[in-house]
């Protein structure tokens, strides 16, 4: 079996060889592609494909979609590798590496409903940086902004925007996808529907979206940009779910849990200037279980009056503790590209290629209460190793015909743990430690059905799979056998498996 393999191997590699691309394939190397943000899984393909046009991608799929059924190679479509299980992967197949992906340029759209017209490989600060200058911005985003179009609309795009204008996967136009037979295919909600409602959020298994038409709307100069703490759980989640759903509110909004950290303020973000320093400077959090609610306003400097009156009704209506308001004015890409600050820090200390055994959850607004007692009094003890975010957003918002999975009810929270672990270390820090409070956290819910669905899921068993699409499984199954029959797409989420016949 291992010699016939290595032969089939060894015609594939030929095979690839002779296709004609406007790109370049690589065959040695190959370790960069089988490496992603999660650094657990390694799992080395055949080849790279550097694609150089859409052609690029549309030819060497339908050149795998033709070898038919015996043939073991499958392809991924890999762009900033910010996966954390794999997904991105294509064990002895093609990875394409999608920010290669060369088409024409960044394209603004404006008029009554302004769009720009973008590579599936793009990344969406580059989209940030190219709209600002003419005014305008997309209206979701993701908290970490060096990512590929194609990567987060293959997932949903969740930030704190997402409560008012929906994930970024609601704010989508038209897409051109590559589909799992190599046709290329343009799509929107009246154009191939079906596809166009599949890949969104079908975590790559319908097609690779090669283009996108992204909504926009006019882009404010600077934000205010506030935090605020809470002892009180109840409080904290009644303020977020008043904030979410009132007419006139604050432009993104979120959550995370502190828990066991002392000397909370000093280490407090340096951007941040307590409002009055000398109180919250005598804030003490004695090692309590704390919520901070982070806040955002947009605005332009010629209302800053407007937007300060505001923001002081706003505050007003929340159960916050007084002294620990912080307020900041940042510009606007600045507050958007907060995150990767915190990266460059991290990298330079040799703390972000480790291992990032994430866990992200959706949790109807009926059991936030049961998890958070159960999860922030009893199963994790601190936060020590990465920030734990949580937030409400509106249902209303998501569009049901896309193939994200969310809970049923009208408000869900997302709950993200967001750790990293210590390589090598066998004590709290460590990957099996974090590894192990992930498995309680979900028999827990899985216990006590708490109705919880998995963002960015992964799992193994095919039941695991059926059970969190629940009704939906079916519509699944019969888009990725209308638009990858051979099942040799996005292998690494390991859904479905590629039909292998050795006749």
């Amino acid at each position: 079996m291992t010699i016939r393999l290595n032969l089939c191997f060894s015609s594939y590699h030929s095979s690839l060889k002779t296709l004609s691309v406007d790109g370049h394939f690589t065959f040695d190397d190959l370790h960069h592609a089988a490496k992603d943000f999660g650094n657990r899984f390694q799992l080395l393909p055949l080849a790279v494909l550097h694609p150089r046009s859409v052609s690029d991608i549309a030819n060497t799929i339908k050149h795998i979609w033709q070898l038919g059924p015996h043939s073991q190679l499958t392809v991924a479509a890999r762009g900033h590798g910010h996966s954390l299980q794999g997904q991105a992967q294509a064990h002895q197949g093609v990875v394409i590496n999608m920010e290669s992906l060369q088409g024409p340029k960044m394209q603004i759209h404006a008029g009554k409903y302004p769009y720009i017209d973008v590579s599936g490989g793009e990344l969406w600060i580059n989209i940030l940086h190219e709209s600002v200058k003419y005014g305008l911005a997309p209206k979701s985003w993701t908290d970490y902004l060096h990512l590929t179009v194609g990567g987060t609309l293959s997932n949903a795009g969740i930030s704190g925007q997402a409560f008012r204008h929906g994930p970024q996967i609601s704010n989508v136009y038209q897409l051109e996808v590559v589909t799992g037979k190599g046709e290329v295919v343009n799509c929107s909600e009246k154009q191939n529907g079906d596809l166009f409602h599949g890949v969104l959020g079908g975590l790559g298994q319908f097609g690779i979206i090669t283009r996108a038409q992204i909504s926009l709307e006019p882009a404010p100069d600077k934000v205010k940009w506030i935090r605020v703490l809470y002892s009180d759980f109840a409080t904290f989640a009644s303020d977020q779910e008043h904030l979410i759903s009132a007419e006139i509110t604050f432009d993104y909004i979120e959550g995370f849990v502190i828990i066991n950290r002392t000397g909370l303020l000093n280490n407090w973000r340096s951007s941040f200037n307590p409002q009055d320093p000398v109180q919250a400077s005598q804030f003490e959090s004695d090692g309590r279980t704390l919520f901070c609610l982070e806040l955002a306003k947009y605005f332009n400097t010629d209302k800053t009056d407007v937007m300060n009156e505001e923001v002081k009704l706003l505050l007003s209506q929340l159960r916050y503790i007084p002294s620990t308001l912080f307020l900041s004015e940042v510009p606007y890409v600045e507050f958007l590209d907060r995150v990767h600050v915190s990266e460059v820090k991290l990298r330079s200390k040799g703390l972000w290629e480790v291992p990032h055994p994430w866990l992200n959850l959706l949790v109807p607004k009926s059991k936030i209460h049961n998890f958070a007692e159960e999860v922030f009094g009893n199963i994790l003890t601190d936060t020590s190793n990465g920030p734990i975010l949580i937030y409400p957003v509106n249902k209303s918002k998501w569009d049901n015909r896309t193939s994200a999975v969310i809970p049923e009810e009208d408000i869900f929270y997302l709950v993200a743990f967001l750790s990293s672990a210590v390589p090598s270390s066998t004590g709290t820090d460590g990957l099996e430690h974090i590894l192990t409070q992930n498995r309680r956290i979900l028999e827990f819910c899985g216990t006590a059905h708490l109705g919880v669905k998995q963002y960015l899921p992964h799992y193994t068993k095919h039941e695991d799979w059926q059970a969190h699409f629940g009704p939906q499984w079916e519509i699944f199954v019969r888009r990725k056998s209308t638009y990858d029959p051979l099942a040799i797409l996005a292998p690494g989420q390991r859904i479905f498996q590629k039909a292998i016949s050795f006749s």
